[in-house]
């Protein structure tokens, strides 16, 4: 079963946004224990790092 383009652009944002997060996340805290929450949380912690902390 081969995937639609579709599918492969959503696995690449995800995966992106798990990569920002982390980077995020050990920059701000420096722990791997916040590293491993945020990583999970993906984009929602990048928004609100970006809404919240960065700009606010």
């Amino acid at each position: 079963m081969a995937m639609s383009a579709g599918s492969s652009v959503v696995k690449v944002g995800v995966g992106f946004g798990t990569a920002l997060a982390i980077t995020i996340s050990w920059t701000a805290n420096k722990s791997l224990l916040w590293v491993l929450i945020h990583g999970i949380l993906g984009w929602i912690y990048v928004v609100y790092y970006a809404l919240f902390k960065h700009f606010g």
